[in-house]
């Protein structure tokens, strides 16, 4: 500090010594151009797929659906806990059949679950399904009534389902029996998240297919979205402990193995109507390549809203669905006849979801 308050002197590098000079000033300019063209690069390498992957989505929604791609009468429709729990009533029974006569809906998913871990069920879950079950084959004659059941799967952490051990899948074979014992007219099974090529998986569905064969009732599950492009499930799987997709040969096999096979088409993260339009018609026609005659295979539609990044609400629209499912039936199987679509879920949907539904499948 020199004697001067407030100034500082700063000594002179010793003989002998080195001193940092700073760089040229033309070398920093090469250094930040170096930088910005690596920052484009990267960039470039992450958005140019991703253009590319989006661009044969929205020409995938292009072109006109076949004549005829309209309702087989074998849709469905996912129900609330609300059905079977004692909250609805006559009148609401009432006011279903109003809404669905006219349609194409054949079978009714009513959530009556869920599962324990241990695969059991206890019945006081649904106190008033046998109630449910014959208001509906009173005023929708027809119109079967399936038990919704689903768990989560120990798959993505410690808690949940274990379809490895031998007991619980029999556990849930004891479960399908206690809601055919009930009234329900088919099991409607929805484990996730459920890896591709699961094997305890296969083996489960073989069980519950000679129990439900047995009594003349259904069985349907609920599937994973087919990869999109191949082996998809198992390169996201590197990344993350959660592959969404299934690969079409595991859709296939499951698809054997049921009556019906219920895609569940949304929640794909697709930015906007025509790239999720063009994503459902890809999913159509993954599905359709692989699913035999004999099984009902219905696609997904998002009778409801929600705005996330997985589902952007703007975007997975029911028109942009239905749209897309004619565009992929027309492509690949347009007189497929066990053929649908299944709407998720009845507590949420709009008018406006009904009035897409109506106008452009049913009519």
């Amino acid at each position: 500090m020199d004697s001067t308050e407030g100034t500082t002197t700063t000594e002179a590098p010793a003989e002998g010594t080195t001193q940092d000079a700073p760089a040229p000033e033309g070398e920093g300019r090469r250094r930040r151009r170096l930088l910005r063209r690596t920052a484009l690069a990267v960039v470039l390498v992450l958005l140019v797929p991703l253009l590319a992957v989006l661009t044969a989505l929205r020409i995938n929604y292009t072109g006109d659906p076949a004549d005829g791609t309209r309702t087989r009468d074998r849709d469905a429709l996912w129900l609330g806990h609300a059905w079977v729990d004692g909250r609805k009533k006559d009148a609401d029974v009432t006011a279903l059949a109003r809404r669905l006569r006219d349609t194409g809906i054949r079978d009714l998913y009513v959530h009556s679950g869920p599962l324990e871990h241990d695969g059991t069920l206890p019945k006081s879950v649904y106190p008033r399904a046998r109630w449910f079950i014959d208001a509906v084959h009173e005023k929708l004659p027809g119109v079967r009534v399936q038990a919704f059941l689903g768990d989560v799967l120990a798959t993505e952490g410690p808690d949940g389902m274990r379809l490895d051990d031998p007991d619980t899948r029999a556990a849930v074979v004891r479960s399908a029996r206690q809601v055919l014992d009930t009234g329900y007219e088919g099991v409607h099974l929805d484990l996730e998240p459920m890896p591709s090529g699961n094997r305890d998986f296969l083996t489960l569905l073989d069980s519950l297919r000679r129990e439900t064969r047995s009594r003349d009732a259904q069985l349907s599950v609920a599937a994973h979205q087919i990869d999109p492009l191949p082996a998809l499930h198992t390169v996201f799987g590197l990344f993350t402990d959660h592959p969404k997709w299934w690969s079409q040969e595991f859709f296939g096999q499951v698809a054997r193995r049921v009556d019906q096979i219920a895609v569940m088409s949304y929640d794909t993260a697709q930015p906007l109507e025509g790239t999720y339009g063009g994503y459902v018609a890809q999913q159509t026609s993954l599905a359709l390549e692989v699913t035999p005659p004999s099984t009902d295979l219905l696609m997904g539609l998002p009778f409801y809203y929600e705005s996330n990044f997985d589902h952007w609400g703007h975007a997975e629209t029911v028109p942009a669905a239905v749209r897309g499912v004619r565009l992929g039936l027309s492509r690949t199987d347009a007189d497929r006849a066990r053929f649908g679509v299944a709407l998720y879920i009845d507590f949420a949907a709009t008018e406006a979801d009904w009035r897409a539904y109506e106008e452009d499948w049913v009519r």
